[in-house]
């Protein structure tokens, strides 16, 4: 299933990235010429992604909603297979594109059949959190229980292993805690989405959060099982392109 298209869309303009600022803002010169200024949707420090200079594709999307017209997707990156390929920046795509994934079947052999799925369900131990995908077993399964899915979006890299996160992330530590919650009763599920397809291996980073390394290695001796999916990322279309292992410690 290696290739298979799971997203199309109109084709992205092309351009360099001139500089990003206050977070969310981007400056990208096109092939054109024009300099335009795009929404950043990753609010983290981008690490390996982020290269001013460096070629990018932009989304051309206007709206009396949008303050801005153009979103930044995509960053030209030095592949670990040589070369380069391209990197999905834009943190709010994993969801829909692992959702996606499991439509397909793409997961069938470690998730079973799934009768439904669901958006931003609340849970936890407080009750204040939102899992990004609730899944619902079809009840003929072998394991009926609900399974809780966090999916968390990949791109810092060291050669062919994936890290996360790249940054010390408190958010991050609390779902860990919140999917070791859930257990027995149900199946937790933490899918590390790896937006860039040169990476062979998955682990957590610890030299960014090592406090995040610690309990990511507790939530898996607890049972939270751990699923890296790999993506290609291209000019219309977004591509399946398999599960990766998972390194414990580097």
């Amino acid at each position: 299933m290696a290739g298979m298209k799971l997203m199309k869309f109109p084709p992205l303009e092309e351009g360099i990235l001139i500089k990003r600022y206050k977070r969310f803002l981007a400056d990208v010169e096109l092939v054109s010429g024009e300099v335009v200024t795009a929404h950043c949707p990753n609010t983290g420090p981008m690490t390996g992604v982020l290269s001013p200079g460096g070629k990018v594709r932009v989304r051309y999307d206007p709206s009396p909603t949008r303050k801005l017209d153009w979103t930044w997707e995509q960053a030209k990156v030095h592949s670990a297979k040589g070369g380069f390929c391209w990197a999905g920046i834009n943190t709010a795509l994993p969801n829909r594109l692992v959702r996606k994934a499991v439509e397909a079947g793409c997961l069938k052999n470690e998730l079973g059949l799934i009768s439904d799925i669901r958006p931003e369900v609340r849970y936890g131990i407080e009750g204040r959190s939102r899992i990004d995908l609730l899944l619902m077993p079809l009840p003929e399964m072998k394991d009926p229980r609900l399974i809780y899915l966090e999916v968390k979006n990949t791109t810092w890299t060291k050669g062919p292993l994936a890290l996360f996160p790249d940054t010390v992330t408190e958010r991050g530590q609390k779902h860990l805690k919140e999917l070791i919650s859930v257990l027995p009763e149900s199946r937790a599920v933490l899918l590390p989405c790896l937006s860039r397809d040169d990476v062979e291996s998955f682990a957590p980073g610890d030299e960014a959060d090592s406090v995040y390394g610690e309990l990511f290695r507790e939530a898996l001796s607890a049972g939270v099982e751990v699923i890296p999916c790999c993506f290609g990322f291209h000019r219309d279309h977004i591509t399946w392109e398999g599960k990766r292992p998972t390194v414990v410690d580097q």
